[in-house]
């Protein structure tokens, strides 16, 4: 690991060990970013099914751990930060199949750790743009899990909910009639770079966000005998409410704010 990428990934720690109780108060068991927009998608292309044994990736809190052993999976969930994994021991019942672990994405040691071929599927929540390298990650993932095993994902759309887009309100009157338009301007896309952000308003600490177009996750799991054999761009549906006049909402349903991939290891002959 290069020292820059080891200072950015230290300085991500320090930021979600310091963020770790807001997010768990305001996240809970989740929002409407999970109830609307991922876990619909998650359950159609995870297709968790009981006696599975699951691997949940940067998992924060817990949430999706526990909703995966509620459908009857035997769930494997890490974070890097010891402050959430702490939060999610509390908020986990201690009959549920779940055993949580202090791990880092971006370490090979900690990933080889969790054995070979153990898993029949992986799942990665809204982390892999808050993971410094995910190289090893999508290296280390065809040894984890069984053969035909599955890597779900969502993300931050990385076109229409990068660090650098912006929420624009316009009125206009057209032809006699006032109209009013909402869109998103981007002025990054294609290059890859590292931005400070908030995932919650009036969080303690700003944390650093990783910008990759789509194309830097696929060619990653190419290279690593994936492919990608379902994707979903996910939208609010125009007439869910916004918190706030800018916020994601339904004024916002011709832009997906995020994007939930599936893909699958190729079985050679």
């Amino acid at each position: 690991m290069s020292t820059d990428i080891r200072r950015a990934n230290l300085e991500t720690l320090a930021a979600w060990n310091a963020n770790a109780a807001n997010w768990d108060a305001k996240m809970g068991e989740g929002n409407d970013f999970v109830e609307i927009l991922q876990w619909p998608a998650i359950l159609r292309l995870l297709n968790p099914q009981p006696g599975q044994h699951v691997l949940d990736i940067a998992c924060g809190n817990g949430l999706m751990a526990r909703r995966l052993a509620s459908l009857g999976a035997s769930v494997t969930a890490f974070d890097f930060s010891s402050n959430l994994i702490d939060f999610a021991r509390q908020r986990t019942a201690a009959e549920a199949s779940i055993s949580y672990y202090v791990l880092d994405a971006t370490e090979p040691t900690d990933l080889e750790a969790l054995g070979n071929f153990r898993f029949d599927a992986a799942l990665c929540s809204m982390a892999l743009f808050d993971i410094a390298n995910v190289e090893p990650l999508f290296r280390i993932l065809p040894r984890i899990l069984r053969p035909g095993g599955s890597f779900v994902f969502s993300l931050m759309h990385p076109a229409f909910n990068n660090p650098t887009s912006v929420h624009i309100l316009e009125e206009s009157d057209l032809g006699g009639e006032i109209v009013t338009q909402y869109a998103i301007k981007s002025s990054r896309y294609m290059s890859q770079f590292q931005a400070y952000g908030l995932a919650l308003r009036n969080q303690t600490k700003p944390q650093l966000y990783f910008h990759r177009p789509l194309e830097a996750y696929l060619n990653l799991g190419f290279q690593n005998g994936f492919i990608l054999d379902g994707f979903e761009e996910r939208a609010f549906p125009a007439e869910v409410p916004a918190s706030h006049a800018l916020s994601w909402g339904g004024q916002f349903h011709e832009f997906p704010p995020v994007l939930v991939a599936r893909m699958r290891l190729a079985i050679r002959p």
